[in-house]
């Protein structure tokens, strides 16, 4: 097939955020802007002529459609084969594994995440390097840059099909796989699937919502074939290019079925639920819900019990706003520990140089070295393998832990869709008080220092600036600000509250009411109400 040339100017807003570009689907959708951005992709990567790509997505709106503008534009870039998953559905994870598999020299990931989708809903891609985790910001840089020069791409027509099979585009070929079996292949090397077939059979009942996501496939080829878990242990599991008209985030506000399910007269001993493209987790027991915080905990602490771990852990790392849940852990075991920035590249570098084994951040994201990306089924196999070997409830577990290492009362607070000139307003006004506030009392809390969160990355010497603005008291409480980089409309003000409990006689508190003070404290420093108008937050975690 000949290749097309194609004229074009540069669009102004296609710098990626933590997890690649995400808009509307409106904005993907206007002439050339996709191919735009694909074009830089492909300009800045350096891919010699004959790599391999892999390529797919969650199954939102416009995936096929993008999945063949993108074939197109690979075989006219030189690629000589792309691997697709069947349908176009590859999961975040399963994406990793297959480029890390493969030795691919990367791969394009069709995602918005938890993110709603549907025709006015959200798009999102992102590319990831060989290493199977998301580009580093230098190469995220680089891509924003060509965007913003760019003059032409160039593109092969391709045949119009009802769905995507193996073919020829020019040189190149389309290799069409099952998404699904070398992604529970290598769940199956990491866990006890035998103990868990036998433990399942004990009558020990899960539930798991998919939310209508990309995880549905991959679950109940796990749970329900390969590990016997009775029909319709996994609910909702069906992706659709809308999930089902809900919002696929794993959270306590838009997981309300499996909540109410979990809470009811006759709850599932077990639940969870994954997102968008299969890379969060939420974990719940029988009327009782983990944050995600405490589950990186947990599984540091137990992680020996599990075969892929047996052998101990290198280290852990979280990101900044992620409780301190993990840090003792890992001072217990006698292992390094890291704190890094909000999203996952930021681990990929120490994962890669073996300076950790889990990582984790509190939005609901959890991972090992597995693969270089956060992956929501891994941390729910990781769970069952765990209770199974220790034969006691979710609630008996956080119990178990908090009586060892003392409990972080944490959470967060997601202001979502404020206007973008009053999140900021709401940032400034906290930077502003800094001197302030440094050796100043709330009631009961001092502050112990004040910073905009810095890291420096320890393996390849790259500085990242303005990463949060934390507020540390002398007891160790925290009160985190930090803008999140994952929506598309307004601005997602979020505030972490930590606090850190050290007497068992007290672990039994509900987190909001362990947590009131310094909620007030927050909202009182940084005049959040008053500049936003929100009397409480969106969601709360």
């Amino acid at each position: 097939m000949s290749v097309r040339i194609v004229e074009t100017t540069p669009f102004q807003d296609q710098r990626p955020g933590t997890s690649g570009l995400r808009k509307k689907v409106a904005v993907f959708r206007q002439s050339h802007y996709l191919e735009n951005f694909v074009q830089s992709i492909f300009d800045s990567i350096d891919a010699p002529a004959g790599s391999v790509l892999v390529l797919g997505g969650d199954g939102r709106y416009y995936n096929v459609e993008a999945i063949r503008t993108i074939l197109g534009m690979a075989a006219a870039n030189g690629f000589s084969k792309v691997i697709v998953g069947r349908g176009g559905i590859l999961s975040t994870p399963a994406a990793s594994n297959l480029i890390r598999q493969r030795r691919a020299h990367g791969g394009i990931i069709l995602s918005a995440s938890h993110n709603p989708g549907g025709e006015e809903g959200d798009f999102g891609i992102k590319y990831n390097a060989g290493n199977g985790g998301p580009a580093p910001e230098k190469m995220t840089e680089a891509m924003y840059e060509k965007s913003l020069t760019i003059s032409k791409y160039r593109i092969c027509d391709i045949p119009q099909m009802d769905e995507i099979g193996d073919m020829l585009i020019g040189e190149m070929a389309v290799e069409v796989i099952d998404p699904v079996s070398d992604y529970a292949d290598l769940m199956e090397s990491l866990f006890d699937f035998e103990l868990l077939r036998d433990f399942l059979k004990t009558g020990f009942r899960i539930c798991f919502d998919a939310m209508h996501a990309v995880t549905g496939p991959y679950a109940r080829e796990i749970f329900e074939n390969r590990l016997g878990a009775r029909p319709g242990s996994v609910v909702n599991s069906i992706p659709l290019p809308d999930f089902g008209g809900g919002h696929p985030d794993p959270n306590l506000t838009y997981a309300e079925d499996l909540v109410k399910t979990m809470y009811g007269e006759d709850a599932p001993d077990f639940g969870a639920a994954s997102d968008g493209d299969g890379d969060r987790n939420m974990i719940l027991g029988r009327h009782f819900f983990v944050t995600p915080s405490d589950s990186l905990a947990v599984l540091a602490a137990n992680a020996k019990l599990v075969p892929g771990y047996r052998q101990g852990l290198s280290g852990v790392a979280r990101s900044m706003p992620t409780s301190g849940a993990v840090d003792r852990v890992a001072e217990a075991l006698g292992i390094p520990f890291y704190e890094t920035p909000t999203g996952w590249k930021f681990f990929g570098n120490l994962m890669d140089a073996g300076r950790v084994t889990l990582c984790g951040e509190e939005s609901f994201g959890t991972g090992s070295n597995h693969v270089r990306e956060k992956d929501g089924l891994w941390a729910v196999l990781f769970w069952l393998n765990l209770l199974a070997v220790r034969k006691i409830s979710v609630e008996e577990m956080l119990l178990d832990h908090w009586k060892t290492f003392g409990r972080n009362f944490y959470s967060r607070h997601d202001y979502e869709d404020v206007p973008a000139q009053a999140a900021k307003e709401v940032i400034e006004t906290v930077r502003s008080r800094f001197a302030d506030l440094t050796g100043s009392s709330f009631g009961q809390y001092r502050v112990l220092f004040c910073d905009d969160f810095s890291y420096s990355d320890p393996i390849d010497g790259s500085l990242s600036r303005g990463q949060g603005l934390r507020i540390v008291f002398a007891d160790g409480s925290r009160i985190v600000y930090r803008l999140s980089g994952t929506g598309t409309s307004g601005a997602t003000l979020r505030l972490y509250l930590e606090s850190f409990e050290p007497d068992a006689s007290m672990h039994h508190l509900d987190a909001q009411a362990a947590l009131q003070d310094l909620v007030a404290i927050a909202n009182e420093i940084s005049k959040l109400r008053e500049i936003t108008g929100r009397e409480k937050p969106t969601v709360i975690t």
